[in-house]
């Protein structure tokens, strides 16, 4: 970087903490920081240590239970927890409103539920403070604050003039300006990811993993880059208006509507081309489907009466009780296959539908860095909406492997006929339970992450990019006076 480039940058930044009231704007920023940080390690440590509470409370019970019935075990069900990442407490996501723990049991299918937002009061509606809210929103704003008149007001005192015929490139002076303003808006933002890494080695057990590492680094890079186009277009703003008033009025209006308005555009219309069905109209659509292809508990139904027969002609005997092994275990193993294949082929299709809205959201990122940075922020820190369907998705596979797994104690270890006619119980050991492990929820790698958010990634490179671009090539579009 050229010296006179170099000086620009140290007199700017010189300049701005000269002013008192950026001084105080800089001050706020830093406390409201602060407090976000301090909610966000309490907000993880809190529900993490009750998830973790309950978590183990469960499995305990699960252990604990007598001998009995496998199928009694396979209704009884199990309670799975969403695990909070330790980054999570950086940026919130969806997580407050996306459920935390389901219900799991043999031949349904239950809905996450108990998110944060159930139990809050109305001020959730409002928005929670977060490091990466004050991050995407407020800084943005101190940004244009301190350099919306970089420019302008050098032109309205006559030192623009002075620095041109003192041979200060308008290349130089717009990098210089850049450089000053980001330069400010780091000395918050390095203080802050100190303390981010350390909040984050502790929520860890100082247990470090290098996906988490990665995540971490990721996210300090792209919040960095997106200060940097911040800055770039404040200084761009100032220097193509011919007043600081109107530089200031467009970057306010720019902020109001990419910060504010465009976001709910966007979700509007990706519900209004792609809407959902509801609740009720997607269990019914469910129980349509199961209707169709049978009830394993109604015994007359033609698609498990045909499958009566075929095992009664393969092994050659006259009734169910005859069979090798429980004919009522087989028959519920074939039915959560079909019920299970059902429903998760309709809550896939409805995963696709949300993230064809969400696909707005993405594309729009192409016109809006902020969209960009958002959608990268939630994912890195695992409080995205893939991280949820992930989390739906284990939690079904633990469930059906669960109601199978007590299907199969019962076919294996369950008498056709009465205990009075067999030495074989009509319940088992509960040293049996402890074969079936605990659920534990696995985060995505951080390969899957940025495959999944690879668009995301190239708007906001795109952004830096552009303002590089413009940084170099816009001086001959700028007029002097």
């Amino acid at each position: 970087m050229p010296n006179i480039t170099v000086t620009i940058a140290k007199q700017t930044y010189k300049s701005t903490f000269g002013n008192r009231a950026t001084l105080v704007l800089t001050i706020l920023l830093g406390l409201s920081l602060c407090l976000a940080t301090y909610v966000g390690w309490q907000n993880f440590r809190t529900q993490n240590n009750q998830r973790l509470h309950y978590k183990n409370l469960v499995r305990e019970q699960w252990l604990s239970k007598p001998d009995k019935h496998p199928h009694r075990m396979a209704h009884y069900g199990y309670l799975a927890f969403r695990e909070k990442h330790e980054l999570s407490f950086f940026d919130f996501g969806i997580e407050s409103f996306a459920g935390v723990s389901i219900f799991l049991e043999a031949h349904k299918q239950n809905t996450v539920n108990f998110s944060e937002a159930g139990f809050s009061n109305g001020m959730l509606r409002f928005g929670e403070i977060s490091i990466a809210m004050v991050l995407q929103l407020l800084v943005p704003l101190l940004i244009f604050f301190l350099g919306y008149n970089s420019i302008s007001a050098e032109r309205k005192s006559g030192t623009l003039k002075i620095l041109l015929c003192q041979n200060v490139s308008w290349k130089r002076l717009l990098w210089g300006k850049t450089f000053g303003i980001i330069g400010v808006a780091l000395t918050i933002f390095i203080p802050l990811i100190l303390l981010t890494i350390l909040l984050w080695a502790s929520l860890s057990n100082w247990e470090i993993s290098m996906d988490a590492a990665l995540r971490l680094l990721i996210l300090i890079i792209s919040y960095s880059a997106y200060f940097f186009v911040v800055s770039a277009i404040t200084v761009l703003v100032s220097a193509f208006q011919r007043s600081s008033k109107t530089a200031l009025i467009t970057l306010l209006s720019c902020w109001i509507f990419f910060a504010v308005l465009m976001p709910r555009i966007v979700q509007a219309m990706g519900s209004k081309i792609h809407p959902t069905p509801s609740k009720i109209e997607f269990a019914d659509a469910v129980s349509a489907d199961i209707h169709e292809q049978g009830d394993s508990h109604d015994p007359n139904d033609a698609h498990y009466a045909a499958i009566k027969d075929s095992l009664l002609r393969k092994y050659q005997v006259t009734d169910v009780k005859k069979l090798p092994f429980n004919y009522g275990g087989y028959i519920m193993a074939e039915g959560e296959k079909i019920t299970s294949a059902i429903y998760s082929d309709h809550q896939r299709k409805l995963n696709e539908t949300f993230g064809k809205q969400n696909s707005f959201t993405v594309f729009a990122g192409l016109l809006n860095p902020y969209l960009s940075l958002k959608q990268i922020s939630m994912a890195l820190t695992a409080s995205d909406f893939k991280t949820y369907v992930n989390f739906q998705n284990q939690a079904e596979a633990y469930r059906y492997g669960l109601a199978q797994k007590m299907n199969k104690l019962q076919i294996d270890k369950i008498s056709n006929i009465s205990p009075g006619e067999h030495e074989k119980p009509l319940s088992i050991s509960k040293s049996n339970w402890a074969e079936q492990p605990d659920f534990n929820y696995k985060f995505d790698h951080l390969n899957h992450v940025l495959a999944h958010e690879s668009l995301a990634l190239i708007s906001l490179l795109f952004w830096l990019s552009a303002v590089l671009f413009l940084l170099q090539y816009a001086p001959r579009w700028i007029k002097t006076i």
